[in-house]
């Protein structure tokens, strides 16, 4: 009589396949793996309580409480900054100055494209910025006379998207008009992604209220004669609860600045005019 042959579970003995670890090794199989911080998977990541880190980088601004509060502590290289305000002259060029002079310092160039009027060199030296190294980019509308109308000037937008590509510039200062279509401003970021330093866009306070692709956007009023009110409307990190009071470089004479007073200093009456 012929024996069956015995039946015997079959078992597939599968490779183990190891884990990367964060930081490049290869884990032990005997304990567990320990899972990595959301913001240690990826540069870009941030948990919705933190200030997110810049993968790129940044310049301080010259203002210690400023950097406090922006991603990586200063102003972002390759992503573009609005600057948000009422109006030119409250005090924009003295927030930038110490970031746009150490940038001189080191023999790279600022271009400001169409600036609202023309630049006041003996101010701007006075915020330690030097004028032979200021340029100058002006649309053809502009060039004759004609003040900035709604629509932006295409040849002010092509020449700073080319500028922003060429790799030879230090910072950009862009004066745009109200009405700019969002592509635009994404071609912008686009080309800021190849620029080694900041980018900041001067637009009306009237944009705070819509869209934009700048990682960053920052409300600018006046405070005072030497003072500037930032409100951070949008950063990698949560909201700012309250807005900053920064002090500013004093430019202005002791007459020009009483006038400026904001706002003004209450009268103040003698003993003697006191009534009884």
């Amino acid at each position: 009589m012929e024996a069956s042959p015995a039946t015997f579970p079959l078992v597939f003995a599968a490779k183990p396949v190891p884990v990367r670890a964060p930081g490049g090794g290869v884990p032990s199989l005997r304990g567990p793996v320990e899972a990595a911080a959301p913001e240690d998977l990826h540069p870009a990541l941030w948990r919705a309580h933190q200030v997110g880190q810049s993968r790129e980088a940044v310049f301080a601004s010259g203002h210690a409480e400023l950097d406090a509060v922006l991603p990586g502590g200063g102003w972002p290289a390759r992503a573009l900054t609005e600057l948000l305000l009422p109006h030119p002259g409250i005090g924009e060029w003295r927030l930038l100055a110490p970031a746009l002079a150490a940038l001189q310092a080191q023999q790279r160039g600022v271009m400001l494209f169409d600036p609202p009027a023309v630049p006041f060199a003996w101010a701007l030296a006075a915020c330690g910025l030097d004028v032979q190294q200021l340029y100058v980019v002006r649309s053809r509308e502009a060039a004759r006379g004609r003040a900035h109308g709604l629509l932006p000037a295409a040849d002010v937008l092509w020449a700073l998207e080319q500028s922003l590509k060429s790799g030879h510039l230090g910072a950009a200062l862009a004066w745009l008009p109200a009405r700019l279509a969002a592509d635009a401003l994404r071609r912008l970021q686009l080309a800021a992604q190849a620029h080694d330093g900041p980018v900041f866009l001067l637009r009306d306070e009237a944009q705070r209220v819509r869209p934009s692709p700048a990682p960053l956007r920052l409300w600018l009023r006046p405070a005072g004669a030497d003072e500037l009110r930032v409100q951070l409307l949008k950063r990698r990190g949560p909201p700012l609860a309250r807005p900053l009071v920064l002090v500013l470089a004093p430019v202005l004479s002791a007459p020009a600045r009483a006038r400026a007073a904001w706002p003004p200093a209450p009268a103040v009456s003698s003993p003697q005019e006191i009534p009884s």
